[in-house]
């Protein structure tokens, strides 16, 4: 169950950018995105949420405010970086979560970085550097504009993860989910709305079918699987399970897309997994006394 929701959450980038090729562009694609996940999301949060307490006005601001952080511009900022990026340097800049959240942890919670965190903090970003430095060679300039728009989203998650953990201690991961899942499809199809008539909602088939399978495949099942894989073997093994996903989009964005894949990719993957991999091994040090 975790492989397959690594590699479902990784297959979305393959997909938009199968998607572009049709003409379309960030704002009517995560519309349709979102749009067709929202009936599987509310469902999620009904069914999580049999029996709960009902919500507070507490309850409904931290959701909103994570639906925006974590699912909304997150996301909006992925899709608008695919335009410039490869799948493969998207994959990596987000897989930089962990040291992002490591970040948040010290500037806002006081904790204490230790040498071997920043040791590898330092690998991740090396790996991320070189994968770009060989994407901008050959792509030119958009690809700054494509990893800054993508490094936003990674930022944007890590910001949601960093917040999220004591509302998931009163709601559950499932039902929180679902409706923070629930606002951010909300606030897609209502950016859609004020931003493009009507009529652009009208996409070519293959970018409706594409949208369908990004919504299931890569959007609601991988939510589903990644929860019951922690529920049967926990979020440590199931983390490093997850590192299968840079991988995946590394051989589909090969085999799907035609991205060039060489050494220089390679050396990039194999280091950010590796200070990724030392992060979530590292112990937390204890916060500072401030």
């Amino acid at each position: 169950m975790a492989v397959l929701g690594a590699i479902g959450f990784s297959g979305k980038a393959i997909i938009v950018k199968l998607a572009y090729r049709h003409g379309v562009d960030a704002v009517t694609l995560l519309m349709w995105r979102m749009l067709l996940a929202l009936p599987f999301f509310l469902l999620m949060a009904w069914w999580a949420g049999r029996g709960q307490p009902a919500l507070t006005r507490r309850d409904g601001r931290d959701i909103a405010v994570l639906g925006f952080t974590g699912y909304y511009l997150a996301s909006f900022l992925d899709f608008a970086g695919l335009a410039y990026i490869t799948a493969s340097l998207e994959r990596l800049i987000l897989y930089l979560n962990p040291t992002l959240v490591l970040m948040i942890s010290v500037l806002c919670f006081h904790h204490r970085l230790q040498a071997r965190q920043l040791v590898a903090m330092a690998i991740s970003y090396a790996g991320v550097v070189a994968v770009f430095a060989h994407e901008l060679h050959f792509e030119g300039a958009g690809t700054a504009l494509g990893a800054a728009l993508v490094f936003g989203s990674a930022v944007s998650y890590a910001i949601y993860l960093a917040l999220s953990g004591r509302v998931v201690q009163r709601l559950g991961a499932l039902r929180l989910a679902g409706l923070a899942s629930s606002v951010a499809c909300v606030l897609c199809i209502g950016q859609f709305l004020l931003l493009r008539p009507i009529s652009a909602a009208v996409v070519p088939a293959p970018v409706f079918w594409l949208s369908l399978l990004n919504s299931t495949a890569c959007t609601v099942a991988p939510v589903l699987l990644v929860m019951l894989a922690i529920s049967r073997i926990g979020a440590p093994l199931s983390s490093q399970v997850g590192m299968v996903g840079p991988m995946s989009t590394l051989l589909m964005g090969y085999a799907i897309l035609g991205e060039p894949m060489n050494a220089w990719i390679g050396l990039g993957t194999g280091l950010v997994l590796a200070g990724v991999f030392l992060v979530g091994r590292s112990p937390m040090a204890p916060p500072s006394a401030r």
